[in-house]
């Protein structure tokens, strides 16, 4: 019993080094081509992620501020390059201004109207009136 616990203790630093070996393969090297790619790639998506967000942001409409908000855009029309007449719902009445780069006038106050959809077009009522006889003419042949 002592010759089979001297031998196993004999062979336990054996063991042990034989664990502790470290592994011979070298480490991949690093390469500045690479790290720099891997850089402008990860600046590209973000620079595209605020793109993206900018984008859908526009196209839905967010607005800044609250839900209650005291002023409201009700139409506005480009009278020039830079110029337009924009009126404005505030409270009971509609303010009609002119904004240009670097000013904004007072043209008009009115009393709050309703809005009216826009009405179709004499053009596509009368293409769909010729549209609608030329049918009507070939059935009766």
């Amino acid at each position: 019993m002592k010759r089979i616990a001297a031998s196993v203790l004999l062979i336990l630093p054996l063991l042990g080094h034989a664990a502790g070996t470290p592994d011979t393969t070298p480490a991949p090297a690093v390469s500045a081509a690479g790290s720099l790619l891997q850089v402008f790639i990860g600046l590209v998506a973000v620079l595209l992620l605020i793109a993206a967000t900018a984008w859908v942001a526009k196209r839905f409409g967010v607005t800044h501020g609250g839900a209650t908000s005291l002023l409201h855009v009700v139409s506005s029309a480009s009278v020039g390059t830079r110029e337009r007449v924009v009126v404005v719902e505030v409270g009971e009445s509609w303010l009609v201004v002119g904004v240009a780069p670097g000013s904004v006038n007072a043209l008009m106050t009115l009393p709050r109207g309703e809005i009216k959809s826009p009405a179709a077009p004499g053009l596509n009522a009368s293409f769909a009136a010729r549209l609608h006889q030329m049918i009507e003419k070939r059935r009766d042949k």
